[in-house]
């Protein structure tokens, strides 16, 4: 299993997950800040010219949360995903594409200070998006299940980069929750890892 990913992007959510997961895998770096990612090697890999990308024994895995739930159900004794019969599938299944359908785009909508119509926007708002994430972590641990999931990863991962840059204003339920995914062994590991790549890079 090969990851091709580059530090400081949106490979973090792959990098975590398989720490989570401890499936074995080589990490094989993309220089995106020279233009690697749009040499043709790495184009027959991902058309899109982004990281991250999985390649396991000829499977190829774009997106994030794609690789996640790839992920999750290659190491089912993790516990990383509800079992396919189970009901809480379907929750698993919401929260973890609500991260990249929805956090991102109403990331997007603040930053650019789109308008937009709640009614026709996928996301529906950023206010939406937001006060939807915050009811449902005042009565629960974790997002989708009892336990952490790869829901939480990404759900977690992406409230932690909103915080970072200002984009989210301080919310008890918000600050609570990402503690408890980033104090998690993976996360460190993954952590160490994205540094001492940014280290390298200079």
């Amino acid at each position: 299993m090969e990851l091709f990913w580059a530090p400081r992007t949106r490979s973090f959510y792959a990098l975590w997950a398989l720490e989570e997961t401890g499936l074995p895998h080589e990490k094989i770096p993309i220089d995106i800040w020279s233009g690697q990612q749009d040499g043709a090697d790495y184009r027959a890999i991902n058309p899109m010219d982004k990281v991250p990308a999985l390649r396991d024994e000829g499977v190829v895995v774009t997106e994030a949360p794609a690789i996640c739930a790839y992920l999750a159900d290659k190491a089912p004794d993790s516990g990383l995903a509800p079992p396919l019969e189970d009901p809480r599938r379907g929750a698993y299944y919401r929260w973890l594409f609500f991260a990249a359908g929805c956090i991102e785009a109403a990331y997007f909508e603040k930053m650019s200070g789109l308008e937009v119509d709640p009614r026709r926007a996928g996301w529906g708002s950023f206010e939406q998006v937001f006060e939807t994430l915050a009811g449902e972590l005042e009565s629960r641990e974790w997002i989708a299940t009892e336990r952490f999931t790869m829901a939480d990863l990404m759900v977690a991962g992406g409230l932690k980069y909103g915080m970072m840059l200002g984009l989210l204003e301080p919310r008890p339920v918000f600050d609570a929750y990402v503690a408890r995914c980033t104090e998690r062994p993976a996360y460190r590991r993954a952590e160490e890892i994205n540094e001492a790549a940014l280290a390298e890079q200079g």
